[in-house]
Order: C-alpha cells, then structure tokens, then sequence
C-alpha cells in the first residue's frame, strides 16, 4: 500500500532517528468512549496502558461517541481517517441492537466503515458484537454474523465480541453471571470489567499493529 510504502521510505531516509509511534484510532460508542467511569479508568486508556506494558510504540485516539449507532461510526469514519491515523479499531452495534434496528442496515454501514479504511489504506480490527435471543433466532443469526462476513471480506483482524475477555471456557456468561464486572445500569462494564475486556482484545490490537508495520 502507498502509505506504507511511503512510511517505509521515510524510514530509510531518517536513518538511525526515533520513529514516530503508530497512531490507532478505536472508533465507537459509550464502550469505547467510557462512559460512567473516571477518565483514567476507561476503555482507551485502559488499553494504551495494557499496550505500553506490552511493548508497543502505539498512541491510541478515543474516537468514542456515546450514544452512536453504526450509522453514526460510518458518518464521521471520514474525519476519523485522518492522515497520521495507521490503524482503526472498529466495535460498534450495540446502540443498533439496543433500537432493533434492522441487521441489514448495520451491515451496510459497517462495511461503508470497513471500505472507507480500505479506501485510506489503513489496518482494521473490527469487534462483534452478539445480538440477545428476544430479537427472534432470524434477527440473531444475522446480525452476529454480518461481523465475520465483513471481516472476512475486508481481510480484516477480528475479534468475535466486545466483551470476549469476560469469557469462561470459551463461553461468554450470562449477564446475572458477570454482574460484578459492569455498572448498575447493567450495560457499561466497570473498572474491573474494563481490565478485563482490554486483556481479551489487546492479543488483537498487537496483531493489527504487526499488520500495520507489514510493507
């Protein structure tokens, strides 16, 4: 890709100077953003902490708006993509699922996400996330698996769900069963149920961080 060739050819010329750390955008809803906790103690910088411990030279943007549907990731997915931008982690769909908004329509918008980081050439890690069976087993069966498709298509790291890191034997537990990790509102983890969402995708994020540095 050019923006990597060109990356690439900067780095030859700067010879031995310090790289720039690479700039990772996490584009989604109140998960991402943080919501009900102290700043210190949200998704973003949860994760940049995990990743600083881990070795990455990565700066991570909260591009986190609560409140945001798919349809309102794909509206501002352009002004995110800004230039200095390397890689984008996208986990949005659960403000869609909250309205029963149709799966075809937040399969359209995620993969507009999906094209416009293609388009800019950057890396992508996108998040699923897992209807609840009162939608019906149509509505689930399709919209958990517009998130592999998508992936699949656009080559793109994936990560199954958001709350991964919450799992026991493979399984995410039920909510009665993870009440101590999240807040009294029973939808935004917690500090604790933030450490351990960030342990399950920092893998991926190293993963889409080894894609980016690919030439």
């Amino acid at each position: 890709m050019m923006r990597k060739v060109m990356a690439g050819i900067v780095v030859v010329f700067a010879g031995s100077a310090s790289a720039e750390p690479l700039v990772i955008a996490a584009l989604g809803d109140s998960l991402t953003q943080g919501y009900g906790l102290p700043a210190e103690d949200g998704f973003v910088p949860q994760l940049q902490a995990w990743l600083d411990d881990n070795g990455a030279d990565v700066q991570l943007v909260n591009a986190g708006v609560s409140g945001d549907t798919t349809a309102g990731g794909l509206s501002r997915v352009g002004w995110t993509l800004t230039p200095d931008v390397d890689g984008l982690i996208v986990a949005l769909g659960g403000n869609d699922l909250l309205r029963g908004l149709d799966p075809a329509v937040s399969r359209a918008n995620i993969e507009g996400i999906l094209g416009a980081a293609q388009q800019a050439e950057v890396e992508v890690l996108l998040v699923g996330m897992n209807a609840p069976g009162n939608f019906g087993p149509e509505y689930k069966a399709s919209f958990d698996a517009l998130y592999p498709e998508l992936s699949a298509k656009y080559e793109t790291e994936f990560l199954p769900s958001f709350f991964q890191g919450l799992s026991v034997d493979g399984k995410l537990p039920e909510l009665s069963q993870a009440q101590e990790f999240f807040q009294s509102d029973r939808i935004h983890p917690n500090k604790q149920g933030v450490a351990k969402i960030v342990a399950g995708i920092g893998p991926k994020v190293l993963a889409l961080i080894e894609d980016i540095k690919v030439p």
